[in-house]
């Protein structure tokens, strides 16, 4: 408890908030963990069937070999993300009177959804909620309104979009493994966004970082370069791997947030 009550007191005491986030923030959520290959499994059992772990799955080949399996992937995890309400702990960081900014590795849009700005958010691994050519024939990105249909005994996607310069198949704009198309466009417009921020700066700043593991370092290594940057207090919420910390909470996302909220009013 004296580890929550640290948090709280340093959240209080601060004028900006950095929130750092990795795929633990969408647990408690109710989307599925994807850290080893069972819970990969278990969510997308038709992977396991095929031999196919996420790091293979998650490679812009398969729009290019085979574009129903890539699209049955993404296509399914646009509709779970569509569906899927935010947990209360997003509300909790919505509310913290500070001036706030996001950076997170996820891709499921949930800061938007639960109301954070678009103009105070880095999604540096992209977002499904956003299109691109695969190829590309340009340095664009649209906004993702397909409803992609899914035969989930095949795991084969029924339809999937278009480049609209091309017409060649679409893919998200997302980070994939072994990516080297990735359209930078839109994380480049965040990040510029991100250093207007951080160039503001002039009084204390905590960093709150949330279910960033080791095994993908994007977002514990900004955590780290903005606490020695700013001499900033970092918080680290992680059910396993909250060690490093100035404050390490060894909680899920919802709990160690409603816990810290009870002492801040």
């Amino acid at each position: 408890m004296r580890e929550i009550q640290k948090a709280a007191e340093e959240i209080k005491s601060s004028k900006y908030i950095l929130i750092t986030a990795g795929a633990g923030m969408g647990v408690d959520s109710g989307l599925p963990d994807f850290r080893g290959n069972e819970g990969f499994w278990r969510a997308y059992p038709i992977a396991k069937k095929l031999g196919l772990n996420f790091q293979a799955l998650a490679n812009p080949k398969w729009f290019e070999i085979n574009p129903k399996l890539a699209w049955a992937f993404y296509g399914h995890r646009l509709k779970m993300y569509r569906e899927t309400r935010p947990h209360e702990g997003f509300k909790i960081l919505l509310n913290l009177p500070q001036e706030k900014f996001v950076f997170t590795s996820n891709v499921d849009g949930h800061f938007q959804k639960a109301g954070f700005s678009e103009m105070k958010i880095v999604e540096i691994h992209g977002s499904i909620h956003y299109l691109q050519c695969i190829l590309p024939c340009h340095n664009g990105v649209w906004e993702n309104t397909e409803h992609i249909e899914i035969d989930m005994e095949k795991f084969e996607a029924k339809n999937f979009p278009y480049c609209k310069r091309c017409k060649n198949i679409a893919r998200p704009n997302i980070l994939m493994f072994g990516d080297f198309r990735f359209v930078e466009k839109r994380v480049n417009l965040q990040l510029a966004r991100f250093e207007y921020f951080l160039s503001r700066i002039d009084d204390k700043i905590t960093v709150i970082e949330i279910g960033a593991g080791k095994a993908v370092p994007t977002v514990r290594m900004m955590s780290e370069k903005i606490r020695q940057q700013f001499n900033a207090t970092l918080i680290r919420i992680n059910p396993l791997e909250a060690e490093g910390a100035d404050i390490s909470i060894y909680k899920g996302a919802l709990e160690a947030l409603k816990e810290i909220n009870s002492y801040l009013w």
